[in-house]
């Protein structure tokens, strides 16, 4: 019979550790089944699944460990695991895995109670606990926009999926959270193409109701955005209907109100990131093209598709050239970029808040409804309410360590 025995090592954490472990071991040729170590607060806990030879005993082993644990003042724990037990084990690391991600100001034992108690009903296994975000400072001042993410992995596949994300929708709406679910795959770690709506998502407004108030239609043409953002009215009409009040508007208002147009929070750091990671990025938008180009100029986006306003004699004439740039031709436009890219749709990313978004959204291999309405959050695969924008870095895996 193979024996095979579980090491626990725990105490204070220091260089050498595992090393000097390892050691001992080796000079036996032990076997290595499974290793797992972590650092809580310079507590170290590492775990170590070994299978003893079977010309080898494990008494002289056990003894040289336990006195190298205490010489170095780490408590120890020895537990022998039965050769079917660890065959039932093995027998699992085929089953599906996903990632749950939770996205919050500061995280709660409330939070993690309940996002764990929702894997759980669902037979969902958690292998994996990792924090994603910095440390955060006691001394921090309590208007710090601080941020905070736990990822779990876990194995299995829900009965429902359908009723799980439902569960964790609202919990995230209960908590003030957000807990994003995705299968974790091969797409999930080589994504590289990401796609933005522009208003309300890059930038924290909307750019043809800043016209509206310049034109002096203001309430007129938000009251038509408002419908059109939660589905009431088709895009194309509500467009046309309301840059044909702007008619007769200077031209010049143009650039103030590109200079005044405020940056989501996190979005900076978000988008250099993706830059230094080698990700392309586009705007794909139902605003303007003028307004598409400046966020392009200073963030570096690689493409813009918008619409073109039409001036005449410096003065707005009420229409738009070309195609104008509705929920199915940014679908359409994602598809373009990623074939020109030479990527598949898995791999892409697209972030918006509106109805007009949800075509790209759903084709995307991450679709994230930012800051969104009630019936594209409900829709999108992901949603982010809580954090800036640049908590999608934790959804693609990144840590706060990793980023510029």
């Amino acid at each position: 019979m193979k024996e095979i025995i579980l090491l626990t090592i725990s105490g204070e954490d220091k260089p050498g550790v595992t090393a000097a472990i390892t050691a001992i071991l080796a000079q036996y040729k032990i076997n290595i089944l499974d290793i797992g170590q972590a650092v809580i607060h310079d507590t170290l806990s590492l775990g170590i699944l070994i299978e003893v030879p079977k010309e080898a005993e494990s008494s002289p082993i056990l003894r040289d460990v336990l006195f190298k644990a205490h010489e170095l003042n780490l408590n120890i724990r020895f537990q022998p695991v039965e050769e079917d037990n660890y065959e039932h084990w093995v027998d699992g690391q085929g089953k599906s895995r996903h990632i749950i991600t939770l996205l919050a100001r500061k995280v709660t034992a409330e939070h993690l109670s309940k996002v764990t108690d929702i894997a759980a009903s669902h037979g969902l296994n958690i292998d994996n606990i990792s924090r994603l975000s910095g440390r955060i400072s006691m001394n921090e001042s309590p208007d710090t926009r601080t941020k905070a993410c736990v990822e779990f992995s876990v194995r299995g596949q829900p009965a429902d999926g359908a009723a799980l994300r439902e569960e964790f929708l609202k919990a995230a709406s209960d908590l003030d959270v957000d807990i994003a679910f995705q299968e974790d795959n091969i797409f999930r770690r080589n994504r590289r193409v990401v796609v933005f709506d522009m208003d309300s998502t890059l930038i924290e407004a909307e750019v043809i109701d800043e016209l509206a108030k310049e034109a002096g239609v203001g309430d007129q043409v938000i009251e038509i955005t408002e419908a059109a953002m939660r589905g009431e009215i088709d895009f194309n009409e509500s467009f046309r209907r309301r840059v044909g009040l702007l008619k007769g508007l200077d031209a010049s208002v143009l650039e103030s109100i590109a200079q005044r147009l405020p940056m989501t929070e996190g979005v900076e750091e978000l988008v250099s990131n993706l830059k230094a990671l080698g990700f392309k990025t586009a705007i794909l938008s139902g605003g303007f093209t003028y307004f598409g180009k400046h966020l392009q100029q200073k963030l570096g986006f690689d493409y813009v598709y918008a619409n073109e306003l039409d001036i005449v004699d410096g003065k707005v004439t009420g229409e738009v050239k070309g195609t104008i740039v509705n929920g199915q031709r940014k679908a359409e436009l994602l598809r373009e970029i990623a074939e020109r890219e030479g990527v598949q749709l898995e791999q892409t990313i697209a972030v918006g808040d509106g109805a007009n978004d949800l075509p790209m959204l759903s084709i995307a291999g991450l679709g994230i409804a930012f800051r969104a309405k009630p019936l594209v959050r409900q829709s999108a695969k992901q949603a982010i309410s809580t954090l800036g924008l640049d908590g999608i870095l934790y959804l693609i895996g990144f840590r706060d360590r990793d980023t510029l």
